[in-house]
């Protein structure tokens, strides 16, 4: 995948290549993690430029320090090194606030009182957004403002939901009318891949107990951090209609994306909730990093052929 100009001729003699690898520590990773952090890996070498891990610890009941240390364990293992410091999400979480503030500025968060019982029970058709949740089917959004604030104020649980109408107005605005996402295909080729924001409705940008979301998370720390190309699984390719909404409207420039395909286990994708085998559990049964990296280098296919030979042990 040869390295493609990132932003403005200018900025790009600027910007040094700069991938990540971003998992969350809310279980053991797996092949599929694998795949994804040698194949950042790969890529920064070819173009000269460095990797980052960031841990995406914001969900603390999720999130714990023994999924941390796996992380960095397994990470190790497979001979992985990344430039300095890791970036740990949930101690960073006041550099969010200010750009909750610039969307609150904009019209754009409204608080949404509603429970997931409530918005499973609201009739919505069955829509559901990409990740399959119940499309969110409006419930508080026109609540007047003093009734807001009185539930605010007596300590009602909420969340901030981005109206994604207005959202993709302003961003249109800002963008002259073209809301696309810039994707390296496997060959190198660049194109401009237009993004479908509405489908996900009303997302939420920070709770109250949170106080920020992944999705805000994500676009600002690869903000932060100076990301040039983001190498993440097909699974997250839908999630990149929200970050580019959020990058045109807060005036972040625009990552090179590449959506690598799914280490599958039976025609299904690896999970972590699913318990699949981690990579701790393969290291048990004789596998070694350099049989995955061997693997790596053919393709998927190798390391499904991998896991599956050792399943079937």
């Amino acid at each position: 995948m040869p390295l493609v100009k990132y932003g403005t001729e200018q900025a790009n003699k600027l910007k040094k290549p700069l991938f990540r690898f971003a998992p969350s520590p809310n279980g053991p990773l797996h092949l599929g993690h694998a795949y994804s952090a040698l194949l950042n890996e790969k890529l920064a070498k070819a173009h000269n430029g460095s990797l980052l891990l960031r841990i995406e610890d914001i969900d603390k009941a999720r999130s714990s320090k023994t999924h941390i240390a796996a992380i960095h364990r397994d990470l190790h293992w497979l001979g992985l090194s990344f430039k300095q410091p890791v970036r740990y999400q949930s101690a960073h979480i006041d550099e969010y606030k200010p750009y909750i503030q610039q969307l609150k500025a904009a019209g754009l968060l409204y608080p949404c009182f509603a429970t997931r019982g409530e918005i499973r029970a609201a009739p919505n058709n069955g829509i559901t957004d990409p990740d399959g949740a119940p499309l969110y089917p409006g419930l508080y959004k026109n609540l007047p403002k003093a009734e807001q604030t009185t539930r605010i104020e007596n300590g009602e649980p909420y969340a901030l939901r981005l109206d994604m109408e207005q959202a993709i107005n302003q961003a249109k605005a800002l963008s002259n009318g073209g809301l696309t996402s810039s994707e390296i295909g496997e060959a190198g080729q660049v194109t401009e891949k237009p993004i479908t924001p509405e489908r996900w409705g009303d997302v939420i940008i920070a709770r109250k107990d949170i106080e920020t979301s992944y999705h805000l998370s994500v676009t600002v720390d690869d903000h932060l951090q100076n990301i040039t190309h983001i190498v993440r699984g097909r699974d997250l390719e839908a999630s990149t209609d929200i970050h580019r909404i959020l990058q045109i409207i807060l005036g972040f420039e625009e990552p090179l994306y590449h959506h690598h395909e799914l280490i599958l286990l039976e025609k299904e994708k690896l999970s972590k909730s699913k318990k699949h085998m981690s990579l701790f559990e393969l290291r048990s049964t004789g596998v070694t990093a350099q049989e995955i990296r061997n693997a790596f280098q053919k393709g998927a296919g190798a390391l499904n052929a991998l896991m599956s030979h050792h399943l079937k042990q």
